[in-house]
């Protein structure tokens, strides 16, 4: 959408990311990631992290990548967080107006800064695999050979034949 604000957050969670459930069914993870800017100090000689600084900012992810979430990812991780910052206000309990900045997550993982990974697909929420192949079938039911060519058969990829020998790209 036009005007929010995205912003990319790298830091570690400071706790295990929640799964719950809404009523219609759809899942929802929710964990906080603190960010701390370091400094050098030249007296020492030697990298700090910068206490007052610090960025602690709650996320929440949805559907399928909040149940990946909740299984790939533990508190102390380093993580990459793309998303939507929010800013929202509400009345606590004792009257006192408080205003609160939380992350949309579109995109979360692991920071392969200082660890690895083992990526495995799931299958689940219409995967990339999936989507090509719905609409490679779609094409040959319609005729066409680009499924996401112009509509005019022969008009694709390498003349209407399949750029990809084996997989597509993603």
């Amino acid at each position: 959408m036009s005007g929010e604000t995205v912003i990319t957050v790298v830091g570690n969670l400071v706790d295990d990311p929640e799964l719950r459930f809404t009523p219609a069914g759809a899942a929802v993870a929710k964990f906080r990631v603190a960010s701390t800017p370091r400094k050098f100090n030249r007296d020492t000689n030697a990298w700090e992290d910068d206490k007052d600084g610090s960025l602690f900012l709650s996320c929440s992810v949805w559907r399928q990548q909040a149940e990946n979430a909740a299984e790939s990812l533990a508190k102390g991780m380093r993580v990459v967080v793309v998303g939507r910052l929010k800013q929202r206000s509400y009345e606590d309990r004792e009257g006192v107006k408080r205003t609160v900045f939380e992350l949309e997550v579109d995109e979360v993982a692991p920071s392969l800064r200082n660890a690895t990974a083992k990526v495995t697909r799931t299958g689940a929420g219409g995967g990339g695999r999936q989507q090509y192949e719905q609409a490679r079938q779609a094409s040959s039911r319609e005729g066409l050979d680009d499924p996401w060519g112009s509509g005019v058969p022969g008009t694709g990829p390498a003349g209407g034949r399949e750029a990809w020998a084996e997989e597509p790209p993603f």
